[in-house]
């Protein structure tokens, strides 16, 4: 029987020896390598945190004590240990055990978190709710260095301080976020990592500071004056003192015994206390070692091979994106790409190496990523900010107010835009067309394949305005790319096929599905015309109009939200234009978080398919349609 079949809880830790936990430990990171390897997740930054993890719930008592992961790609140990042992090999399935901190899962997990950089804030609200509430239990946020790139943690550690309770902040260093951390706060702790030395000299010279007895005018005022000035000479961590936090660290992340007693000692001492770990990314598997950011987050894997299961595609929307980019890049000097600590994720490591000059990675702050693209277009720039539909939700005012009331050409290449598959609801992009296209002066684009993607870069940088291009993770279609892509007809979309029962109107990735349902229904006596939407803002009124004036039957379709979506905008056409006897459906998402699962199978449960199309003309006309 191994120890790991043994826990259920946490408690279950509470009376292991240190020898039995480095045993649990390489039982857990096996099983977190074997289910990952089966069903994909993020691998290197949960094998980094196994012994961390082990550590804090060894010594405190989860769900009374809590703790807060940041981002939570780290937490699968966590999971692991929370009860949730016999059901981890469900991870990120369809109906399983999200890949992410939980609370509707288990007790044990306080605050659902998805995107970076919140924990220190969810914490102290915590905090101070224990405090109102005259409760006695430990609050600990574990974050990541790259997170530490967002200023949110920053709001957080500040307010902290102002409010002086208890609260503990792991800082999870592991040198490297998924991509490598920029910035002056990554260099700082990157100085603290170089020499753990130091901070064992800076306490022997406060220590001998204060034994030296006071004489004369030589005042305990002026022995601390000098204690302060050494400070900024030896002490790791100034900057978090400063702040008004205690420093711990920096420590080995993986030492476990280290690490309890750190979290005893913070325990004890009460107050604001930051514990510095030292992880390493992919720790314990060499080929994460070696290529943490590859293997940072995966698709199924030979865990023998380190290869991935999954065969051959066509080159993904990212991929080309980040082609096309670099050729229009070359034509004109002005264009540049900034991207917010997702240059691989985002297919701009090809633009960063051609024109590092012009490549500009801000790390985690999306809404300074906004702003600085603002700025660089009101100085004659074409900035081009890529990044996932899901984390420009984080910079909604800087779209508003810093690029649009300004009507700067600054594009937005949203990745990941529609259905992400596994990560689920904090990570599906669903909600772009509805806080983008009621900002006055944007314009919004969808391509049908990667080669409308490659067309409509071209056509948002001859425009010269804001322009929004949102495009699925996802494989292209295996179309054949145009040597030199064509500027498209502004605001025009493509009429694929005419109809006269029923006009189906698709947007990006639902125009193959809507022409295979076309072909289908054709046969069973229907006319359906076809439209490649294109543009979601403006939309071409003109081609609308005539088809439903001709049809009377529309049917709209979108990966998206129904909720102010593409659907919404024709409605809004149509009642505008008093065309009241039209009889429309809107398809696409429904109004609440959708959850995990491949994106081909929540599309399916959705009605987002060609049987799905063929059962909602059937609702519509009068014709009997079998789907």
């Amino acid at each position: 029987m191994t120890i790991l079949s043994r826990i259920d809880s946490p408690d279950d830790l509470k009376n292991l020896t240190t020898a039995e936990i480095k045993i649990l430990a390489g039982e857990v990171r096996g099983e977190i390598m074997r289910v990952v390897a089966q069903n994909g997740g993020h691998l290197a930054p949960n094998l980094g945190t196994v012994e961390l993890t082990l550590a804090l719930h060894s010594v405190f008592a989860s769900p009374k004590d809590k703790i807060i992961w940041d981002v939570g790609h780290q937490a699968y140990a966590h999971k692991i240990l929370t009860g949730r042992r016999e059901v981890f090999a469900t991870l990120r399935q369809q109906g399983g055990i999200s890949g992410f901190p939980k609370p509707s899962e288990s007790p044990h997990d306080v605050f659902a978190t998805g995107h970076s950089s919140t924990s220190i804030s969810a914490a102290l609200g915590l905090a101070k709710a224990r405090d109102l509430a005259g409760e006695k239990h430990q609050i600990i946020a574990v974050i990541g260095d790259g997170s530490m790139t967002g200023g949110l943690a920053y709001e957080g550690l500040t307010q902290a301080a102002q409010l002086r309770t208890d609260l503990i902040v792991v800082l999870n260093d592991n040198q490297m976020s998924i991509s490598k951390n920029v910035g002056a706060i990554a260099r700082y702790l990157q100085d603290l990592r170089m020499d753990p030395r130091l901070h064992r000299l800076a306490e022997d010279i406060e220590e001998r500071i204060r034994r030296i007895p006071a004489f004369g005018e030589f005042t305990a005022q002026t022995m601390e004056k000098i204690k302060d000035g050494l400070k900024y000479l030896v002490i790791p961590g100034v900057f978090f003192e400063e702040l008004g936090w205690s420093y711990y660290g920096p420590v080995n992340g993986h030492n476990i015994a280290l690490m309890q007693r750190a979290f005893r000692e913070a325990a004890a001492r009460g107050g604001l206390v930051l514990i510095h770990a030292l992880t390493k990314k992919g720790y314990g598997y060499p080929p994460a070692e070696r290529r943490p950011q590859h293997y940072h987050a995966v698709a199924p894997f030979s865990l023998e091979t380190g290869r991935a299961l999954t065969p051959r595609t066509p080159a993904s929307y990212t991929d080309v994106f980040g082609q096309a980019l670099v050729e229009l890049a070359k034509e004109d000097d002005r264009v540049v790409a900034i991207t917010a600590a997702m240059p691989e994720g985002t297919g701009l490591t090809r633009f960063a190496k051609r024109f590092p000059t012009r490549f500009f990675d801000v790390g985690i702050a999306e809404a300074h990523a906004v702003t600085m693209a603002a700025g660089m277009a009101a100085g004659g720039l074409r900035p081009v900010v890529a990044v996932y539909s899901t984390f420009l939700q984080r910079a909604y005012d800087q779209i508003l107010h810093d690029v649009c009331l300004q009507n700067l050409p600054v594009i937005f290449a949203l990745d990941r835009a529609g259905l992400v598959g596994r990560d689920g609801p904090t990570h599906h992009g669903l909600f772009d067309l509805a806080f983008l296209r009621h900002i006055p002066g944007i314009s919004i684009m969808a391509p049908q394949d990667e080669r409308e993607l490659r067309r409509m870069l071209r056509t948002a940088l001859a425009a010269g305005l804001p322009v929004a291009i949102r495009y699925p993770r996802a494989s292209g279609l295996g179309r054949q790319l145009e040597e030199n892509a064509q500027v498209l007809p502004w605001g025009r979309a493509e009429l694929l096929r005419n109809g006269y029962d029923v006009a189906l109107l698709a947007l990006g990735t639902m125009v193959p599905l809507a022409e295979a349902a076309a072909d289908r229904l054709s046969d069973q006596g229907i006319s359906c015309a076809v439209v490649n939407a294109r543009f979601v803002k403006p939309l071409d009124e003109e081609m609308i109009l005539d088809l439903a004036h001709r049809t009377k039957m529309m049917i709209t379709l979108e990966e998206h939200s129904i909720t102010c979506g593409f659907g919404s905008a024709v409605l809004e056409l149509l009642a505008a234009k008093g065309l009241t006897g039209v009889h429309t459906k809107v398809m696409g998402l429904p109004d609440q978080f959708i959850e995990q699962g491949s994106r081909a199978a929540l599309l399916e449960q959705y009605g987002l398919s060609v049987a799905g199309i063929c059962r909602a003309v059937a609702e519509l006309h009068p014709v009997r349609v079998s789907g």
